[in-house]
């Protein structure tokens, strides 16, 4: 199976994306290109539509993502994730909560560990999720990107 791989500069910094035929699978955080790829415009069809929502999303005109997910993972992974996706735009959550969400209302750190390994950062949003005490903890990308995605949607949310 063949993957393609793309880089998008956002305002937080290079994004990879990688992708088959069966949708993104991947899109990492600070991962600035080591060649020439970040200058090549995506020519995979799923990697076209992620960068054109991504451009939507930061630019504060796309509140959802539509582009197809092929996320592999534990079936807990695969729940919490799923959860992930239907936090609204703008809002916040806690690990407790989307504990509860799956069905397993004792698995805060568990929750965490799977927010920890989302393959798909933004689109999967798990810079939505806060502490129960409603502090910023944990993210893939820093805390500073964090808050960065959680008040730019902050600002895009009534539009």
């Amino acid at each position: 199976m063949m993957i393609a791989i793309s880089y998008f500069l956002s305002p937080v910094g290079y994004l990879r994306l990688e992708a088959d035929h069966d949708g993104l699978q991947s899109l990492l955080l600070n991962s600035p290109p080591a060649d020439e790829l970040a200058a090549l415009a995506p020519s995979h069809p799923v990697l076209v539509l992620a960068h054109q929502q991504l451009q939507e999303y930061f630019s504060g005109s796309r509140h959802d993502f539509s582009v197809p997910l092929a996320m592999t993972g534990t079936e807990f992974q695969l729940a919490a994730w799923h959860a992930l996706q239907t936090i609204p735009y703008g809002e916040t959550v806690s690990y407790k909560a989307i504990a509860e969400q799956i069905g397993r209302p004792k698995a805060m750190r568990a929750v965490g560990m799977a927010n920890n390994r989302n393959p798909i950062a933004i689109i999967v949003p798990c810079h939505r999720v806060i502490g129960a005490n409603g502090q910023l903890v944990g993210y893939g990308g820093g805390l500073d990107m964090k808050h960065w995605l959680l008040t730019h949607e902050k600002q895009h949310a009534g539009q």
